[in-house]
């Protein structure tokens, strides 16, 4: 028989899926690596099972612990299953600008969830930085993940993410693009393709309101890029460790009309029912479609479900409200 031992052993083996109409106008060959295939509907249940299997072997995690995280979602979701088969209790800090969606499926799977104002400066107690370390120093046997600092994040990408994408191109991936939020995923799956091959361009798909692009071109953390804005898991007004500058080639910044435009635009011209940041993701290569060549292969991950974003993207009158459509 074939079978999974536990829901944790179906994570990753993502599909590698050639984009036919949202892509007509670039002339290179695209392709969407779909990670809302994973069993949590992220790229992030690879990260948020090997920060715990790392927390265990270092003894920071303890049987019947509590785990403890600030995340905008999708993050806590490959958490909560973790969390599920491994029995430890898990309480996700959050921000009022995610999704209803994102919070009602936490609590689904037994997570408690705290909200947090976004709009206010990481250092302010009320932020969901301040707060999700606070709570996990007050909360017994407590392990505050810090998926932005950890490096297990980005090692997790780095061992299977870019493992899949070089073997599912047979190594003939030219440019690979991705959002870029705690760095994870750009930082990792970079560093194991440019090993590979050297002249791999690494992009990256920032957002205004975030720091990102001004910090990689200029070197300056500049505070007047900080702004609020609705594109969810993508951006930031403070500098990941995971991100590692050293292997992104480019940031390439989109509106927030654009990110939520182009995501109903992959649902309804290629099928795909992803989330918030994919659209800004496929975007950012439509405005990048100069650089590319008839022989180039591109590979865009697509971090996360639609699923997350029916009250949102998906909802017409949320996104006339936005002046979106």
């Amino acid at each position: 028989m074939h079978y999974a031992k536990n829901i944790l052993e179906t994570i990753g083996n993502t599909p590698l899926i050639k984009l036919n109409n949202i892509t007509s106008e670039i002339d290179a060959f695209v392709m969407a690596k779909v990670e809302s295939f994973n069993p949590g509907n992220s790229v992030k249940d690879r990260m948020a099972l090997k920060m715990v299997e790392d927390a265990e072997a270092a003894g920071l995690l303890k049987p019947g612990g509590t785990i403890v995280e600030g995340t905008s979602g999708n993050t806590g979701m490959g958490l909560a299953l973790a969390a599920i088969v491994k029995g430890y209790k898990l309480i996700c800090v959050s921000t009022d600008k995610q999704s209803k969606e994102k919070f009602d499926v936490l609590r689904a799977v037994g997570a408690e969830v705290i909200v947090c104002p976004t709009d206010v400066a990481p250092e302010d107690p009320r932020s969901y930085y301040s707060t999700s370390k606070r709570i996990a120093d007050e909360t017994p046997d407590a392990w505050y993940v810090n998926q932005y600092d950890n490096p297990s994040n980005a090692k997790a990408h780095y061992e299977t993410t870019g493992p899949e994408i070089w073997e599912q191109t047979q190594g003939k991936i030219t440019h690979f693009v991705v959002g870029v939020g705690t760095g994870g995923t750009i930082s990792g799956v970079g560093k194991f393709l440019k090993e590979k091959k050297s002249n791999i361009k690494i992009w990256g798909i920032d957002t205004y309101g975030s720091v990102f692009k001004k910090y990689h071109e200029t070197g300056v953390f500049d505070k007047n890029e900080i702004y609020p804005y609705t594109t969810e898991g993508i951006g930031e007004d403070i500098l990941p460790q995971n991100v590692d500058f050293s292997v992104i080639d480019h940031f390439e910044k989109v509106t927030d009309k654009d990110a939520a435009v182009y995501t109903r635009k992959l649902a309804k011209e290629e099928g795909v029912f992803a989330g918030n940041s994919c659209g800004a993701a496929i975007k950012g290569v439509l405005q990048l479609k100069n650089h590319f060549k008839k022989d180039d292969v591109v590979v865009v991950l697509l971090h996360d479900s639609g699923s997350r974003y029916i009250g949102k993207i998906y909802n017409d009158e949320w996104m006339k409200k936005m002046n979106f459509i």
